[in-house]
This record gives structure tokens, C-alpha cells and sequence, in this order.
């Protein structure tokens, strides 16, 4: 297993067509939602992955403050069919956390969430900051994490 982190920059056209391919399959086919999962904002974004036996079994982005909303935020947070139940998300947001911390310092962390994942990320220190609303077809939370 290796965690991995870059710019979009430093990214090669393999390392991004494995990002998009695994963020497309799960959110858009799996999820059966049609929506534009290209948004522009990766090209801003800090990549952080996690590599298990060649291929990625968790993905999430860093935003920096001002990109998503007014706060460095977390987003596009994945793990692989194959590797669910395993650990790893978990482990991606560690990264993730740890990644955001050092690069902002202990600033608030904010995310967006599918409504029945709210635990998931409440287990890693974020609260509801929002009424449930629907984003491409699905019902989201916004959630912040405090310094």
C-alpha cells in the first residue's frame, strides 16, 4: 500500500485517467447519476490516493479555501468497489485530514456529503452544517470539521 499526493500538475496521464476513470465509474455509473464530473476544479486540487496491489482503492481531493466554499475543503472522497469494507476509506480521510492540516495549518475542513454517508464522516470529526438539499439527483449534507 502507498498513499500518494500531487498537484494536478505532477499528475501523468496515467495517474489522472485512473482518478477519472475510478471517480466516473463509482459516481456516475454506479450512483446512476448523470452529471459533469469534470468541474473544473481539479486543476486546483491536491490529489491524495492511496495505492493497493497496482491499482487505487481510495481517492480524495484537497481544495484550497475559496475554491468550494469559504473553507479548504475535501472533496470527490472514493474508494474503489473492490476494496470497500476494508479500511481504506477511513484511511483516505486520515490522509486526507493530514494533507489539508499541512497545508492550510488547523483550519476548519468542509465537505459536501451523500446523506447516508454522514457517518461516516461525522466518525472523522465533521458535523452538519446544513439542511439536507439535493445535488445531481442526490441528497447532500454540507459538513465542517473545526480546527
Amino acid at each position: 500500500m502507498e498513499v500518494h499526493v500531487k498537484p494536478f500538475r505532477e499528475l501523468t496521464p496515467e495517474e489522472l485517467y485512473a482518478i477519472v476513470k475510478l471517480r466516473i465509474d463509482v459516481f456516475v455509473v454506479e450512483q446512476n447519476c448523470a452529471y459533469a464530473e469534470l468541474d473544473d476544479r481539479d486543476q486546483e486540487a491536491v490529489h491524495v490516493w492511496i495505492e493497493d496491489e497496482g491499482e487505487i482503492a481510495a481517492y480524495l481531493r484537497v481544495l484550497s479555501p475559496g475554491v468550494e466554499s469559504e473553507y479548504a475543503a475535501l472533496g470527490r472522497v472514493i474508494s474503489s468497489r473492490k476494496k470497500r469494507a476494508s479500511g481504506y476509506g477511513a484511511r483516505i480521510m486520515e490522509e486526507g485530514i493530514r494533507v489539508a492540516q499541512e497545508m492550510y495549518g488547523k483550519v476548519p475542513l468542509y465537505l459536501e456529503a451523500q446523506v447516508y454517508a454522514e457517518g461516516f464522516y461525522a466518525k472523522h470529526g465533521f458535523r452538519r452544517i446544513s439542511d439536507a438539499f439535493l445535488m445531481d439527483g442526490i441528497m447532500h449534507y454540507k459538513m465542517l470539521r473545526n480546527a
